[in-house]
């Protein structure tokens, strides 16, 4: 009995006369192709060559100036003769809030800010609120513009723009913002009242002017609807920070460029 095999794709056979003898007839016993030992070793280099192929994407996928950046961190310290004033800002943080400013109705803003952006906002200050909030408002705002400005560093594949509407009950605020470099605040909010507990309401404006100035954000704030100074100013708050987080984030499609026709995004 001849056992014989089917041809593999890859053999040819050709015609010689030292082959003649296979032309006598004789009980044949044909083998599955599937089990084939060249089949089965072709089969196996196709694996190994598509798991080679597959690591191979997946460490081009991995090689992109993204997956080695590590957290962006600004860090501040202002000190003048009306205040002292400790910032640290971590863009790629978990949301963690911890604000100390002796303006409570300020430091809840900030933990808003911390929460809705997921950024890390530690901020301690001490001023002269036995005056008034005035001057801790404003170099609150300054110190954290400053520091976000030193986590953004020279701004290399960030989206750049942001842009969220915000409610909150009846109010519905909508920010827009653009990480340019150049300072800018458009702002229209209609407050009605003068004050939120003990908290000058026409500090949200200026506290806004101060981080647009050290920042170099353009910033334009409107309120759509809304009746109580409470929720129109914690609705900003929240869509700027969803605005923010927008915009500081990574766009893969960029490669770790400048998002700028020009090349560069500076302060000045």
């Amino acid at each position: 009995m001849e056992l014989c095999v089917p041809p593999h794709p890859c053999v040819t056979r050709t015609n010689s006369s030292s082959s003649s003898h296979l032309l006598n007839p004789s009980p044949r016993i044909f083998l599955p192709t599937t089990h084939h030992p060249l089949v089965s070793i072709s089969r196996r280099n196709m694996q190994k060559s598509t798991i080679c192929s597959s690591a191979s994407s997946t460490i081009k996928a991995l090689d992109s100036p993204m997956d080695t950046v590590r957290d962006r961190i600004g860090s501040v310290k202002r000190v003048t003769n009306e205040t002292n004033v400790v910032v640290e800002l971590n863009l790629d943080g978990v949301g963690s809030p911890d604000s100390t400013t002796g303006i409570p109705f300020l430091d809840h803003m900030l933990d808003q800010l911390a929460s809705h952006g997921l950024f890390d906002v530690h901020v301690k200050a001490v001023g002269d609120t036995h005056i008034d909030d005035h001057h801790t408002n404003e170099d609150v705002g300054l110190a954290i513009g400053t520091a976000l400005l030193n986590a953004l560093g020279d701004r290399k594949g960030i989206n750049r723009f942001g842009d969220f509407t915000a409610p909150l009950d009846e109010a519905l605020v909508h920010v827009a913002l653009d990480l340019s470099g150049r300072p800018h605040l458009s702002y229209d909010l209609q407050i009605p009242t003068e004050r939120v507990g003990t908290y000058d309401t026409q500090l949200v404006e200026h506290f806004f002017q101060s981080m647009v100035n050290t920042s170099g954000m353009t910033l334009h704030i409107r309120q759509l609807a809304g009746k109580n100074s409470h929720h129109i100013i914690e609705a900003t708050f929240k869509a700027f920070a969803r605005a923010l987080r927008q915009a500081v984030e990574y766009d893969p499609r960029r490669r770790g460029t400048v998002p700028s026709s020009k090349g560069v995004l500076s302060r000045s």
